[in-house]
């Protein structure tokens, strides 16, 4: 039987009663509804004046004891990381977002990459069209003709080990592209998810700069801002003393995905790490000209196998109903979202972050509703 849920609050949080009244309220009925095991979740306003964190989950015999300090793996969300690095790596020189990827890669890397109808557009796929998922490649997590996909093991807790050298064979041979590179000078893009393309901008980084994805992440993004509790699965977390990751769970049952999780280029990170890069990010911080953190929203393209998200660069941008609205009219939130339900994103029109995680292997649609009553809860 499982242990009744129990909520550790951090220790500055410094909101009114009613809000921490309300936000803890929801942390705990979605965890006592049984189909999550423990949920994490942190709000600040952006002038930092008001923060709240706290996490539920059982307590008992046998459970790891969870805070709001406890990492987690958080996904896709390290897309934000990679696009950072980037946009980074387009100021310096180092690649250029319009410029072709066969510029940066091995032609019998990415030969054959792309191809429909008989005819290979892999030479026309960019850097930006990676960045903004408007290549067509499949994304390596969907169906394959060889056997279940990606996201069929995560969401039954099957644990897999994968390579880069994997991924592109499986694209090449397992898969075929939606649509054709699109032209990023035309108004609208058709774009659709692909972790591919992701994985393919990591190689190109690495190809550039001559460094690994570990030691960008590190040089230019966890050490500037003092990120000790953030770092790359098969790697050590740079403050020695940092806790166990919380576990992922099938609904109630927990998992093991060690070699899913080292595989899949995904970071480990806490609530307060992620905040504080993403203030960083939406400030211009993290880039030598303030006006290319613009860059990530500039366009944004609806997603044709997530209708209910538009894309940018690294970016999701969710839009919040006129009918679930803490306020008149829609709002909107900013950022990305992972396949194991996690969260890091910005409300611009309430100026109010969220990071968090439920730590589930089919966790996708939590997020958006758990965002969602969120706002209400900090509005009410």
């Amino acid at each position: 039987m499982t242990s009744p849920p129990a909520t550790a609050h951090a220790q500055d949080n410094h909101v009114p009663a009613g809000i921490d009244e309300r936000l803890t309220s929801l942390l705990e009925k979605l965890v006592a509804r049984g189909g999550t095991h423990h949920a994490n979740l942190a709000a600040t306003s952006g002038d930092g004046k008001h923060r709240w964190a706290a996490a539920t989950g059982p307590a008992g015999a046998g459970e790891r004891p969870l805070s709001p300090g406890t990492p987690f793996f958080i996904a896709s969300v390290t897309k934000r990381f990679i696009v950072t690095l980037v946009l980074q790596a387009h100021e310096r020189g180092e690649l250029d977002l319009a410029a072709p990827i066969g510029r940066f890669l091995p032609g019998e890397t990415i030969a054959g990459l792309h191809v429909l109808r008989g005819v290979d557009r892999t030479s026309a796929i960019t850097v930006g069209h990676l960045a903004s998922h408007t290549s067509g490649l499949p994304d390596q997590f969907e169906k394959r003709r060889d056997g279940p996909s990606l996201y069929d093991r995560l969401a039954a807790g099957q644990d897999v080990a994968w390579t880069f050298e994997d991924t592109i064979r499986t694209t090449r041979e397992q898969q075929r592209p939606h649509f054709a590179p699109q032209d990023l000078d035309a108004p609208r893009q058709r774009a659709r998810y692909s972790d591919t393309g992701f994985q393919l901008l990591i190689r190109i980084l690495e190809t550039v700069t001559g460094r690994s994805f570990a030691e960008l992440l590190t040089e230019r993004i966890l050490a500037p801002l003092g990120l000790r509790h953030t770092w790359l699965p098969g790697h050590r977390p740079p403050d020695p003393a940092t806790p166990e990751p919380s576990p992922l769970h099938a609904r109630q049952r927990r998992v093991e995905l060690t070699s899913l999780i080292e595989s899949s280029n995904d970071l480990f990170s806490t609530t307060a790490d992620l905040l504080t890069f993403q203030r960083a990010l939406l400030a211009g911080e993290l880039f030598g000209d303030a006006r290319t953190q613009a860059l990530l929203t500039a366009r944004r393209n609806r997603l044709c196998n997530i209708p209910i998200l538009r894309y940018g660069l690294g970016t999701m941008i969710f839009t919040v109903g006129r009918l679930m609205s803490p306020v008149r009219g829609p709002v909107t939130l900013v950022g990305h979202s992972g396949a194991t339900g996690t969260w890091l994103f910005h409300c611009p029109e309430l100026d109010l972050h969220l990071a968090g995680t439920v730590d589930q292997t089919k966790g996708q649609a939590i997020p958006f509703r758990l965002m969602t009553r969120c706002l209400a809860a900090w509005r009410a």
